[in-house]
C-alpha cells in the first residue's frame, strides 16, 4: 500500500520503519498538503528506500502514542536551499524557538512574536540577517528574548541595536529586552542584557542555570552546545526536553475530558513531581487532584532536536557532533556540497552530502533532515537527498 501523500517525509533507520508503522499515527500538516516530493516514499514495494522532502510546513514528528502529537514541531523557514533558520513551535505553548537568524521574511508576525529563544551558530550574514526583522516586530511589546551564540555575539547584537536611534523610547509603556549569552568555552559563558527603555545600553545579566559542556538548562528544555570549527567558531545545538509527558487521548475520552492548554499545567506538575493533592483546573471549571489525573499520562525520554551547520569535516568536529546529536529524534545538518565536490567542501569548510549522512548514522539519530544546499545544485534536490540517504543507511 502506498502511504498517503500528505503524511510526513521520512529518512530513518531501517529498523524504525516497521515499529513506527505499528505504533505511530502520522499527522498531515495543518497548513495544507506538502509538495509531491514531501511524501513518505518507503513502501512495502520499496523496503530499502527512504527520502525526505522540502519542508516549509511544520515537521509532524511521529509520536509513539497513537493519536497524540509530540510537543516540538520544527520547520525549515527557507527550505533546503535558502538561508539557514529552523522555527520550532511548542504544542499548547505560546513560545517558540529559533535556530539561526537567516532570512525571516517567510515567518508571519504571529510566528515571530512567539519566539523566546534564538540559537545562533555564527554571524555570517546568511545566519544573522534576520535579526532586524525580529527586532522590528517586537519594538513596542513587553517581551524577553534570549539569544545564545558564539564568541562575539554580544558585540554583534549590541552593534546592531546601536545602529538605530532610540530617542522615542520614553513614549513606550512596554519594555523589550534581549539577554545575550556568549559561549566563550566549554567551561565559560558570559551574558549581557539590552533593554529598549535603556536605549539598548548594555547591562549586567544573570546566567540561567548551566553546566560544563556547555549545557544551559531552562524549565522546559535543556540546550546542549558544541563548539565547532568553520572558518572561525560555529556552534552546534541540541534541544532536549527533560522528560516527555504523554497524555493518552483515549484516557481523556474515557473521563469525558477535552484536550487543551490545561494539560500544560498537568504536565508541569508531573515534571516537577508535585504532591498528589495539588489541584489541577479542568476545562469544565471544576478541579481534580494531581493524584486523580496521573493515570492520564505516561512519562518517557523527551524529544531531542539537533542542529548543525557550517562546519568543516574534521575528526574533532565529527566527534563533537556525535556527542551532541546522539540519538536525536530529528537532526538538521548541513549538506552544502555533493559527494563529487568534496574538494570544494573542504576548501570552504562545509560538509558534503556523504559526510552529513555518515555523521547522522554514527550519531544514531532517528531521522536526518539535510539542508543548506549550495545554489549550484538547484533542480537537483532529489540527487542530494539520495546521497545523504545512502550514507545514512550505510550503502556507501
Amino acid at each position: 500500500m502506498i502511504p498517503d501523500q500528505n503524511v510526513i517525509p521520512w529518512i530513518g533507520h531501517e529498523n524504525d520503519w516497521e515499529e513506527l508503522q505499528a505504533n505511530t499515527a502520522f499527522f498531515a500538516s495543518s497548513r495544507g498538503a506538502p509538495s509531491d516530493r514531501s511524501r513518505v516514499v518507503k513502501t512495502q514495494h520499496e523496503p530499502n528506500r527512504s527520502v525526505g522532502g522540502l519542508f516549509k510546513e511544520p515537521l509532524e514528528i511521529p509520536s509513539v502514542l497513537e493519536g497524540m502529537r509530540p510537543t516540538l514541531h520544527p520547520r525549515l523557514v527557507n527550505g533546503r536551499f535558502g538561508d539557514p533558520a529552523v522555527f520550532v513551535e511548542a504544542l499548547h505553548r505560546r513560545n517558540a524557538l529559533l535556530f539561526d537568524l537567516g532570512d525571516l521574511a517567510p515567518l508571519s508576525t504571529r510566528d515571530l512574536l512567539r519566539i523566546t529563544h534564538v540559537f545562533v551558530s555564527h554571524t555570517h550574514m546568511d545566519h544573522f540577517i534576520g535579526f532586524d526583522r525580529l527586532l522590528r516586530v517586537h519594538v513596542g511589546r513587553e517581551k524577553e528574548i534570549t539569544i545564545v551564540g558564539p564568541v562575539g555575539i554580544i558585540g554583534a547584537v549590541g552593534h546592531k541595536l546601536q545602529a538605530y536611534t532610540w530617542d522615542l523610547v520614553d513614549r513606550y509603556a512596554t519594555d523589550l529586552a534581549f539577554t545575550v549569552i556568549e559561549v566563550l568555552s566549554a567551561e565559560k559563558l558570559d551574558a549581557v542584557r539590552f533593554r529598549l527603555k535603556a536605549r539598548f545600553a548594555p547591562e549586567a545579566a544573570e546566567l540561567p542555570r548551566w553546566k560544563k559542556g556547555p549545557s544551559i538548562i531552562w524549565p522546559d528544555f535543556q540546550l546542549g552546545i558544541a563548539i565547532l570549527e568553520h572558518h572561525g567558531v560555529s556552534l552546534g545545538f541540541a534541544v532536549q526536553e527533560p522528560i516527555h509527558v504523554n497524555i493518552w487521548r483515549n484516557r481523556l475520552d474515557a473521563r469525558g475530558l477535552s484536550p487543551g492548554p490545561w494539560l500544560q499545567r498537568l504536565k508541569r506538575a508531573i515534571y516537577a513531581d508535585e504532591p498528589g493533592d495539588v489541584p489541577i483546573d479542568l476545562p469544565d471549571g471544576q478541579t481534580a487532584t494531581l493524584g486523580d489525573l496521573r493515570d492520564l499520562a505516561t512519562v518517557e525520554r523527551g524529544q531531542k532536536i539537533a542542529y548543525v551547520t557550517d562546519v568543516a569535516d574534521t575528526h574533532g568536529n565529527r566527534t563533537a557532533i556525535y556527542t551532541i546529536a546522539r540519538e536525536a529524534d530529528l537532526f538538521f545538518v548541513e549538506a552544502s556540497f555533493s559527494a563529487a565536490d568534496k574538494a570544494q567542501a573542504t576548501a570552504r569548510a562545509h560538509l558534503t552530502t556523504i559526510a552529513a549522512g555518515e555523521i547522522a548514522r554514527a550519531a544514531a539519530v532517528r531521522r536526518v533532515e539535510p539542508f543548506h544546499f549550495s545554489p549550484r545544485y538547484a533542480g537537483e534536490e532529489a540527487r542530494m537527498l539520495d546521497e545523504v540517504d545512502a550514507a545514512f543507511r550505510g550503502d556507501r
